[in-house]
């Protein structure tokens, strides 16, 4: 009996032993597949992070992973899916949704995206949240204040073409950025405002038809576009007018191209569920190439609409040097920051791990 004892201490031990070790073994940091590819880093909406003082250090802590990470991951972009802030114009914070007030929070985000400047470009949309009072009243923002063209040397020089904003000023809430990747594949990333007007319609197009486009890829980054059903979104009930949401934008802007192939968006979500907050489909445009749309936010992720503002989610999406094949991963450098949660640091579910390919 006590050398049965023995064996099962012994096997429990080893078993234990054998656990610890594969706990150990999945957590493993981000690298490229690829030592010749590249990274584009997209980064949800921020605007639960900035709402409370106790979440910002989560945004600060994605924002230094980046940056730590520029060299390792060849970092050369880093895209914002917009809503910056949670209330753009708001000088007595109620409490509940948030405890700084509208300065407090674009400082914070423009503090914290800060710490790339000079290092990586970065391109932001201005989403909802980000114009009028509480959540586009009107059409107005502080976000050329907290984020003007000459803030991120590193965006200055790729800076190609802008539009003016409803106040009628040049500003980056519409802008494009000539890129050139390492494998000499040429970019022109563009971000549109909110629901961008009839106007903005027409200037990205003019744009992006221009002769010295015509062979690059082209990327539009807007706010609210795509659901997590994948579908394009065809309406929403804000006070804004001349109002062009997701199907109005690939109806009049991204199908009629020959050289749009990638979307990016955010703005969708369900508290804590993951998959509300994302959505992925590829069409083609009039020139027959593929335009893959992407919807990432994770702002409920963390205990909801006032947690603790979205798990430290971000996307590491890895240009492989073939000039085609994306991969696109999901990851949490606040996870992975101890090594009491580094396990949860990866979502691997089909819907946050997949690649997809470039004409």
């Amino acid at each position: 009996m006590k050398k049965v004892y023995q064996f099962i201490v012994v096997a429990l031990l080893l078993f234990t032993t054998q656990q610890s070790i594969i706990a150990q073994k999945k957590y493993e940091a981000p690298k490229l597949s690829n030592p010749n590819s590249w990274s584009l880093i997209l980064v949800p909406d921020t605007q639960n992070y900035v709402k409370y003082q106790r979440n910002q250090g989560t945004l600060d802590l994605m924002t230094a992973w980046i940056s730590e990470n520029v060299d390792s991951l060849n970092i050369k972009m880093v895209l914002c899916t917009g809503d910056l802030v949670e209330q753009n114009d708001m000088i007595v914070p109620n409490g509940k949704n948030g405890n700084q007030t509208s300065r407090q929070q674009w400082m914070a985000v423009s503090r914290m995206f800060g710490r790339l400047d000079g290092q990586v470009p970065y391109v932001l949309a201005a989403g909802n949240h980000d114009y009028g009072y509480k959540g586009v009243e009107h059409r107005g923002s502080n976000y050329n204040t907290y984020f003007p063209a000459h803030k991120n040397q590193a965006n200055y020089k790729l800076l190609s073409a802008a539009a003016k904003n409803a106040g009628g000023h040049p500003s980056l809430e519409n802008a494009a950025f000539d890129f050139t990747a390492p494998n000499g594949r040429k970019f022109l990333f563009m971000t549109l405002e909110f629901a961008p007007r009839d106007t903005i319609v027409q200037w990205a197009k003019n744009v992006v038809d221009e002769d010295k486009y015509k062979n690059h890829t082209v990327a539009v980054l807007t706010h609210s576009y795509l659901n997590a059903k994948n579908q394009r979104i065809e309406k929403e009930n804000y006070p804004v007018k001349d109002a062009n949401y997701g199907e109005a934008v690939w109806k009049k802007l991204v199908e009629p191209s020959k050289n749009i192939q990638l979307v990016f968006s955010g703005h969708i979500g369900g508290a804590d569920d993951f998959k509300a907050h994302v959505g992925f489909k590829v069409d083609k445009n009039k020139g027959g190439k593929k335009v893959s749309q992407m919807a990432f936010n994770a702002q409920a992720m963390g205990g909801g609409w006032q947690g603790n503002g979205g798990d430290g989610w971000l996307r590491i999406l890895e240009f492989l040097p073939d000039n085609k094949t994306v991969k696109v991963h999901t990851f949490s450098p606040f996870f992975a920051a101890s090594p009491a949660t580094k396990h949860l640091a990866w979502s691997t579910e089909s819907y946050n791990d997949f690649s997809f390919s470039l004409d």
